[in-house]
């Protein structure tokens, strides 16, 4: 239900013509939602201006609930910018509330705004950034994480990895280091960043931030959403990752606060979905696939942890399902990228903190080396500092030209 509400100052009466409507919505333009991060016109938040021969300007503005807290603020906002032009005598606001469509509309160009400005982060523009991402938890994503990194690592590549898992780290054991965070004065900063904790894997090296590096494992952290978010930003911002070719971020189950944050923060992420055989953990890793395509974000591959036990004489059991990851991959329109079968030697190998991708012999090694050459090769091949970023359609088209140009001159 809308009502009308008039500002309270009134002038003594136009001084000048009118302004028209197309004056007034440019005014608006300018005009920002505190809590969306855009103008309210671009949002789709104005339908209608009216502006009436006496200086009265009317405007409609619809919320996206009637209740909005930031309503005061836009008023006020709306009122100053309006009431500058010397044709207007008052402004009076007539409130409306989006319905669901609109609330939808203007979410995905909120969202849209905040993955084109970007802040600035310590991670590299030329790094692949990969999120490892699952509906729920005991997916076995942490393991999928490391394992992944310590492959691509062992492959000669520079591999960070983020333990997004805030409430839940398991990386700083999975990967034997206990070593606390440090902070340093950098050259070029004008404030002390984190130093990553390393690790030599071959010819690679493994750098790794943890809130496990914090706070002893068994200590819980009673941190609320914001809190969340904010370290994962900090882990962006104040970290001195250096030259990475990789940064694998290990998510938390789900799709919250700090999933939308990294999105706004590295929206060139690419993500990839684990999932167990069963059915129920497929319809739920849906969830993390949707959280993808309304942040913009790609999904690159499906990865199904758990696929089935092999005895020792030779017999397959599928103790948690059959085709759980092979559905999604279908249903979300993203390549089946491996199945992990389960092993004593990879929950053996997290508790060593020796990753079974490393050295180990069995089926799951093989799997998890060759999802990381798949990654190395096809998905997200390492970029050299100065490769051009191909995140956005106009890079894409420009390379593609290119490509074509050098198919002619090959012709002539």
């Amino acid at each position: 239900m809308t009502s009308t509400e008039p500002t309270d100052a009134v002038g003594s009466g136009p001084v000048g013509a009118p302004p028209t409507v197309d004056e007034v919505m440019s005014v608006l333009s300018n005009v920002i939602d505190p809590e969306l991060g855009a103008d309210i016109v671009s949002l789709g938040m104005v339908p209608s201006v009216e502006v009436g021969t006496d200086g009265i300007v009317t405007v409609e503005i619809k919320l996206t609930i009637s209740g909005c807290p930031m309503r005061a603020e836009i008023k006020k906002e709306v009122e100053s910018r309006v009431e500058l032009h010397p044709g207007v005598i008052d402004t009076k606001i007539v409130w409306g509330e989006m319905n669901a469509d609109e609330r939808t509309e203007v979410m995905t160009k909120a969202r849209w705004n905040a993955r084109e400005n970007a802040a600035e982060t310590m991670v590299p523009a030329n790094c692949n950034v990969l999120a490892i991402a699952s509906g729920k938890g005991g997916v076995g994503k942490s393991s999928v994480t490391v394992n992944l990194a310590a492959a691509l690592a062992a492959a000669g590549h520079t591999v960070g990895v983020l333990d997004a898992d805030i409430w839940g780290f398991s990386v700083p054991r999975l990967l034997g280091i206990d070593t606390r965070l440090e902070a340093e004065h950098v050259e070029g900063s004008d404030k002390p960043l984190i130093i990553p904790n390393e690790r030599r894997v071959g010819d690679g090296v493994l750098k790794v931030v943890s809130t496990g590096f914090l706070v002893d494992e068994d200590t819980a952290l009673m941190w609320r959403g914001l809190m969340l978010t904010k370290a994962v930003e900090q882990f962006l911002r104040d970290v001195q990752w250096g030259e990475l070719d990789y940064l694998l971020i290990d998510m938390p189950p789900g799709t919250g606060d700090v999933q939308m944050g990294l999105a706004r923060m590295l929206p060139s992420t690419d993500l990839i979905v684990v999932t167990t055989p069963a059915l129920a953990a497929q319809k739920v890793a849906q969830r993390a696939a949707d959280m993808a395509k309304r942040s913009f974000l790609r999904v690159v591959g499906v990865i199904e942890n758990m696929s089935s036990f092999t005895d020792h004489h030779g017999d397959e059991h599928a103790l948690f399902g059959v085709g759980g990851g092979e559905a999604l991959a279908a249903q979300i329109d993203a390549p089946l990228l491996g199945r992990v079968p389960i092993e004593p030697a990879v929950s053996a190998g997290g508790d060593a903190g020796e990753p079974v991708a490393l050295d180990g012999t069995g089926p799951a090694a093989e799997v998890f080396r060759s999802i990381a050459t798949t990654i190395a090769d096809e998905l997200a091949p390492a970029r050299a500092a100065d490769d051009i970023d191909m995140a956005g359609c106009s890079a894409r088209l420009f390379d593609s030209v290119n490509k074509a140009f050098d198919a002619l001159d090959a012709q002539a």
